[in-house]
């Protein structure tokens, strides 16, 4: 048996155009200047309030950031209402799904800083929520590289880093999971590099969700 932990944003599904959109009329509302898409790919993965602090070039969370999330959340809807900004599965994603969701040796779940709200919603939009028995979110944990959301899954189902997979886009997964003791598989198809994925401690990185597969066993 295996827990297998999957990143959301980057890694199951392109979300850079919806959250890049909501952070730019963020920013241009508190009167920053605007964000280039690459400092919006880089923070994907942190929990929202830390992300704009790294964007804004600060260390820690204020109550400017604070702010900030909070009009970010409240536009995030409006804008993905947009059909230009649709948060759509990455080739063979699906497929990958399909293929080990319903597999007696595996566990699968997710571990995201997206909102609980916007995690259920992608679970539904794609009809995932069969498969995903356990997930935490930014509402749940302290942001990546923190270990809580993967030592958290395994108390919840029980299992152990050891036998646990952390697949991500990010260095944020790289690093929370080897934090956790857990194998971190990174994917070529989101918004950090290979050197950055490889780098970051990744323990094997792919280039096609059919590849990993063979990591999964």
């Amino acid at each position: 048996m295996k827990l297998v932990l999957f990143d959301c944003d980057g890694t199951l599904v392109d979300s850079a155009g919806l959250i890049h959109e909501t952070m730019r009329r963020t920013f241009l509302h508190f009167h920053k200047p605007e964000p280039k898409v690459e400092d919006t790919k880089a923070i994907i993965g942190l929990t929202l309030d830390i992300a704009i602090a790294r964007m804004l070039g600060r260390v820690h969370a204020g109550d400017e950031e604070v702010a900030m999330m909070a009009y970010y959340k409240s536009l995030f809807s409006v804008v993905r209402q947009d059909l230009d900004y649709r948060e759509p599965l990455f080739p063979g994603i699906r497929e990958l799904i399909d293929a080990i969701g319903p597999r007696e040796d595996l566990l699968i779940g997710a571990v995201t800083g997206k909102s609980r709200r916007g995690l259920n919603m992608i679970l539904e939009t794609h009809d995932f929520g069969k498969y995903f028995i356990v997930s935490r979110t930014a509402d749940d944990c302290p942001s990546k590289p923190h270990p809580a959301m993967v030592t958290e899954c395994c108390d919840e189902t029980g299992m152990v880093p050891g036998v646990t997979l952390v697949i991500g886009d990010a260095i944020y997964d790289m690093q929370m999971a080897k934090a956790a003791g857990a194998k971190a598989i990174g994917v070529s198809w989101g918004y950090a590099s290979v050197d950055e994925l490889w780098n970051a401690g990744a323990d094997a990185v792919v280039d096609h969700p059919k590849e990993l597969l063979a990591h999964i066993g």
